[in-house]
């Protein structure tokens, strides 16, 4: 059985999301999200994060990012994040753009996640210099660009330097419910108690089709936000289209049980490919993202017989191998075992 591990943005979305699409869209409702279906995916965001928080609904994980932080920051700001952060690889120039040009500045860290060390250097820079772009705002990635979780304490760790510079810290939770699956704690322990101001609750990789949630705990920063994504061409007419998806994830527990499956698979091919003596494991993935090292030749092998996944992006011979809600055991079990078979072959036995 040949399945692709190049990422979780190739699958679908589930069932019930594209069925509450289909009713939302039947009779009419109020726009621009003074629909009732928008309100009501606001009180089920603040019952899952435990507090009172503002809900800007977009469809598209950059805009959910870029947005945010154009709140956090002015033109003249920095923006702090690791230096593999998907804000400084992988948004083109859009947080520019959304921010009025502000510069993004990365930082060092093993495993993707921010040295604190290194933070708190930063941090205390030429505060005050006009000559120089002032410190603004934070942002981490969660899961991180290289499949590693930030633990809680980590968390607490790099905002209490960021609070003490007087900095908002965002969150870019684009495999948001990996990472909870993964810390096996609670959507408030993982954000505002510890720390965020601002997270990208992301859903599209996880079983929506398109709908991304700006939710806000600190109230100031929200203040501005309706205007930005109005500004920015991400105010939806027919808001509810994208209501009806995120109450979909969140009905039942949707997103967890996707997001348990798609961490149970990584867990099964990565306890696989360790048996391997001629496989290197990079980053051990916590999540449902994996970067390894294949011996000279495994990853055109695995290739040609049909699986997929992204290598010679990196460093030579490193893959990433990504699974998701619907990756299928039988397909986990089949790229485990060709490995092996290519390995006995050409290595081993």
């Amino acid at each position: 059985m040949k399945v692709a591990f190049t990422s979780d943005n190739i699958a679908g979305a589930s069932e019930s999301v594209l069925q509450a699409m289909m009713e939302a869209s039947q009779g009419d409702a109020m726009p621009y999200g003074n629909d009732d279906m928008t309100a009501e995916v606001t009180a089920m965001l603040s019952t899952l994060f435990e507090c009172d928080v503002a809900v800007f609904l977009v469809s598209t994980g950059t805009a959910a990012n870029v947005l945010s932080i154009s709140a956090m920051t002015p033109p003249w700001g920095s923006v702090l994040c690791h230096s593999e952060s998907h804000l400084l690889k992988d948004e083109s120039t859009a947080p520019e753009f959304y921010t009025g040009g502000a510069r993004f500045v990365g930082i060092g860290g093993a495993h993707a996640k921010i040295d604190p060390v290194q933070l708190k250097k930063i941090v205390s820079q030429k505060v005050g210099d006009v000559h120089t772009a002032q410190p603004s705002a934070l942002s981490i990635s969660q899961v991180t660009e290289v499949g590693s979780v930030y633990s809680l304490e980590e968390i607490r760790a790099i905002t209490k330097i960021a609070k003490e510079a007087n900095l908002p810290v965002h969150m870019d939770g684009a495999r948001f419910a990996n990472a909870l699956v993964a810390l096996g704690c609670t959507p408030a322990q993982m954000t505002w108690q510890a720390g965020i101001d601002i997270v990208s609750f992301g859903a599209t990789k996880n079983g929506v089709m398109a709908a991304e949630a700006i939710v806000v705990f600190n109230p100031e920063l929200a203040q501005s936000l309706g205007f930005r994504r109005k500004r920015g061409g991400h105010l939806h007419s027919k808001m509810r289209l994208l209501s009806s998806q995120m109450k979909a994830y969140l009905t039942d527990d949707l997103w967890r049980h996707n997001a348990t499956h798609a961490n149970a698979m990584m867990a099964l091919l990565q306890d696989g490919l360790k048996t391997i003596p001629s496989i290197k494991i990079n980053t051990p993935a916590q999540a449902n993202m994996l970067f390894c090292t294949f011996p000279e030749g495994m990853a055109d092998s695995l290739l040609a017989e049909g699986f997929a996944f992204y290598g010679g992006r990196w460093e030579e011979g490193v893959v990433r191998l990504v699974t998701s809600f619907r990756t299928p055991k039988a397909g986990v079990e089949a790229f485990v075992n060709s490995a092996r078979r290519y390995h006995d072959a050409k290595l081993g036995k």
